[in-house]
């Protein structure tokens, strides 16, 4: 598929967006504090062995201690000398101790309350192979189907790698000569020496190696033979991206483009509206079907509906096509917003085995596309897909979203006529403490409309029964939930406070709306108080000058000067 690798770069962040055949598949963020740290090593000291999780701390000099756990772990000595033996298994409290220093790679960076995870196996990428110093192992990138070619590369693998190291041979490799694989590969093991006589010269802990920055790594890891252009909207930016492809890839430096038009290059590439739709819950598909995406601490969930979609055959075919389509959307979902974990698809029940197993060929199918090798585990006898997925880094919607102050995540908040409700109990409560005759307090307008009620039925019963004057004052800037008493005495001097208008004043407004029950009439506001303007219901979003003829506690009578 024809691929487009589009790079914005602010003062703010570099933002790298990879496209395939016009959809956003894959978008990266890099803000100048905030390199990502995934794929760095680092010499460590032990801080804490735990036997029963069988894994333990690591002190790498970041904010939060490093987790490693027993599979992931070798000792130092293994690591710079490559003594490994084929022992049986050992137990974490058998291979480290406290204060012991050890030498780890970052898999999996820190995120939320989570140290990061990090593994003694090193892994060094490069343009054409993967340096695997500790594995003895050589493996040949999935996406490289032809036979012959997968059969040569493997020859030049085991032709130029040691007896003890191993070698994963990535795309990149296809079509190219021995020669400058192994170039790619003395690069590697020369890094490799590097970081391993820093290891034994330093102090832990300390950084021994620093992987890439965004665009390095995206020369390295993404721009392949897939990749027809590389546009870049910054001439810095680009002037070192092409010193980085001449030393990398020479042969691709004629698909760098430099963007010189004044509109954001995610703008015109259409990168910006994908973008906003990824933070969406909702995911519509090209036949009128939509998924719905839901995460929560353990695991994703995705629901797939036929939505608008009805088929032209029968209820099958159009269940089919549906699910068919979700499943190219999901893998796109998946590696857009970089979902890891636990995922559950709910596909729209099928009623035939072979529709069931052609779903799953297809996901399987969208995932080689995915440097994080998605597994699909299969259909549950609930009808439940199954798949796992690797997470290294915060996705998308960490990146750019927060926790709802207000709901706290769980995507719902209290309705205005439950709160309502309850602020009514707080009023009269007010009451029965504070010896007031009044009281002044400010709501969502929402609320306010709550407690008034129709025509002010609701607001006289509550006076009654609290035995005092309520003034209410809708307030845009408050949240449904959010209230405030803002003043309490005596009736005058609280009417003076909840009446920003008086009987007489002259003023411009603006008519927001027609009023609910006659429409000849205009509704418009000052800090909430309401406005009616007689003969102003067709001048909805017009201007007026208006006299206030009459003032009640929660609107005023005007008229058109």
């Amino acid at each position: 598929m024809p691929g487009e690798i589009i790079v914005n770069v602010t003062p703010r962040e570099t933002r790298l967006a990879l496209m395939q055949n016009g959809n956003l598949q894959e978008i990266y963020f890099e803000k100048p504090d905030q390199r990502r740290i995934a794929g760095n090593i680092y010499k460590g000291k032990v801080t804490n062995v735990l036997p029963g999780m069988q894994a333990a701390f690591v002190d790498i000099g970041l904010e939060k201690n490093a987790y490693l756990y027993v599979s992931n772990a070798l000792t130092m000595n293994t690591v710079i000398n490559g003594v490994k033996k084929n022992r049986k298994r050992k137990r974490i409290n058998q291979l480290l101790h406290t204060n012991q220093d050890v030498i780890v790679q970052i898999t999996k960076e820190p995120i939320g309350s989570k140290g990061a995870r990090v593994n003694s196996k090193i892994s060094l990428p490069g343009r054409y192979l993967v340096l695997t110093p500790l594995e003895k192992k050589i493996g040949i990138s999935q996406r490289i189907e032809d036979g012959k070619e997968r059969d040569r590369l493997r020859k030049i693998g085991e032709k130029i790698s040691k007896k003890n190291e191993g070698l994963i041979i990535r795309t990149a490799a296809k079509d190219i000569s021995e020669h400058d694989i192994r170039q790619d590969y003395t690069f590697l093991v020369n890094l490799w020496k590097k970081i391993k006589i820093k290891a034994v010269k330093s102090k832990a802990p300390v950084l021994l190696h620093e992987d890439a920055d965004l665009v390095f790594r995206a020369v390295r890891d993404i721009f392949d033979g897939d990749v027809d252009r590389f546009v870049v909207d910054d001439r810095e930016v680009y002037r070192r991206l092409n010193s980085i492809v001449k030393d990398l890839a020479p042969e691709a430096v004629n698909k760098i483009e430099l963007y010189k038009e004044k509109r954001n290059v995610f703008d015109v590439f259409g990168v910006e509206s994908e973008i906003n739709k990824a933070l969406k819950r909702k995911v519509w598909l090209k036949c009128g079907g939509h998924i719905i995406i839901d995460r929560t601490e353990a695991m994703t969930v995705i629901d797939v509906n036929t939505g608008k979609f009805v088929g032209k055959n029968d209820l099958s075919d159009t269940v089919f096509k549906t699910n068919m389509e979700a499943a190219d959307e999901i893998a796109r979902q998946l590696r857009l917003r970089d979902i890891g974990g636990i995922i559950i698809v709910d596909f729209i029940d099928m009623t035939t085995k072979k529709n069931q197993l052609k779903v799953t060929a297809a996901l399987e199918k969208a995932f080689l596309l995915d440097r994080a090798k998605p597994t699909v585990l299969g259909i549950t006898s609930l009808g439940l897909m199954e798949i796992t997925r690797k997470k290294v880094s915060s996705g998308l919607s960490d990146i750019m979203q927060k926790e709802c102050p207000y709901c706290e995540g769980t995507g719902r908040v209290v309705s205005e006529e439950a709160i309502g409700t309850y602020l009514e109990n707080e009023i009269q409560k007010y009451f029965r403490t504070y010896d007031t005759e009044a009281i002044l307090i400010e709501v969502n307008p929402l609320v306010a409309a709550v407690l008034i009620g129709s025509g002010g039925s609701n607001l006289q019963r509550l006076e009654k029964e609290v035995g005092g004057k309520i003034y209410i004052r809708g307030a845009e800037n408050r949240h449904v939930g959010d209230w405030k008493i803002v003043s309490s005495g005596s009736s005058e001097s609280v009417q003076a406070q909840a009446l920003p208008v008086n009987v007489g004043d002259t003023l411009t407004i603006r008519i927001e709306e027609k009023h609910q029950s006659n429409a000849d009439v205009g509704i418009a506001r000052v800090n909430g108080y309401v406005l009616q303007v007689p003969g102003a219901g067709s001048q909805v979003g017009q201007r007026v000058r208006i006299e206030v003829l009459k003032t009640h506690r929660t609107y005023a009578m005007t008229k058109i000067v």
